[in-house]
Order: structure tokens, then sequence, then C-alpha cells
């Protein structure tokens, strides 16, 4: 079940879908890391055999890098309360 392509791309579409409940970017490295599991199985299903220690790592990787992508790119914005110390009526 591990080694078939479309149970990690549901998985990713699933992880994706909690993402939009459960606020702060938690499930969307995961996510992404699923679907690039999903693909490289798709490409490769034909010339490798996967064994599920090695999916695992690939997922792992594949999460890691894409969670890394996404603080790159989503470093500048802060998600903290914006703390007012200054009354605007005075």
């Amino acid at each position: 079940m591990w080694a078939i392509w479309w149970v990690w791309m549901a998985a990713g579409i699933a992880l994706g879908a909690l993402e939009v409940v459960v606020p702060g970017f938690i499930f969307l490295g995961f996510a992404l890391g699923a679907v690039l599991t999903g693909v490289i199985l798709l490409i490769g299903q034909f010339v490798f055999i996967f064994s599920l220690p090695m999916l695992l790592l690939i997922f792992a990787v594949a999460s890691l890098v894409s969670w890394l992508a996404l603080r790159a790119v989503f470093k500048g914005q802060r998600t903290s309360v914006k703390i007012w110390d200054r009354d605007i009526n005075e």
C-alpha cells in the first residue's frame, strides 16, 4: 500500500486540507513532502522498487526541504500581535 503513488498524493491533499483548518504552517511542509514522494513514485515506478524505509526517508527529506523553502519565502511575514504603547486619543 505504501508503494502506491496515489496514496501519497491523497495524503498530501488531506494534509493540505488540514493546513487550512489548523493555522500556522504546520502541515504544509508535510503536505508538499507527501506530494513530492508521490511524484517520485509515479516517475520511478517502472525503474525502481522502493521499500518502506526508503519511502519514509524520501518523505522526510522532501518535507524538510519544502519546509525550509516555505520558511525562506515567508520569513518577512510576522503573525505576532501588534502592541500599542500610545493611545491614539492623546
